[in-house]
């Protein structure tokens, strides 16, 4: 079956995630980067968001698993995350998911963990 791919670039979101005592008192900037591979089920109506998976479900799912709860580890996060949405998207075949702590270190732009799954 052929796929086609869905990119969230850089998706900029407040958390609270850490496990220092510094984290916990405080959200801190994440940045999601993801790409879906989803099966093509049928041809694009370009009249009927229907006829595609729309990528604003896709954020939307992605911003609450994300500050819903405080998380301890960026791992467990993005596992939670990845999970989360192969569980609500059933047509997606394949996932990449980078999340990034911006603020982690100063001397580099970014600290993350990437994860890549498939059914």
């Amino acid at each position: 079956m052929a796929t086609r791919r869905i990119i969230i670039s850089r998706l900029a979101l407040d958390a609270r995630i850490g496990i220092l005592e510094h984290e916990r008192r405080a959200t801190q900037p994440l940045h999601v980067d993801a790409e879906f591979d989803v099966d093509i089920r049928r041809d694009v109506d370009d009249h009927d968001i229907h006829s595609v998976l729309d990528y604003r479900s896709l954020r939307d799912a992605i911003v609450q698993e994300c500050t819903q709860a405080h998380v301890n580890l960026i791992e467990t996060l993005t596992e939670q995350v990845a999970e989360r949405l192969l569980a609500d998207f059933p047509d997606i075949r394949a996932l990449r998911l980078r999340i990034s702590k911006p603020m982690a270190f100063s001397d580099c732009d970014a600290v993350g963990v990437e994860i890549q799954t498939s059914r």
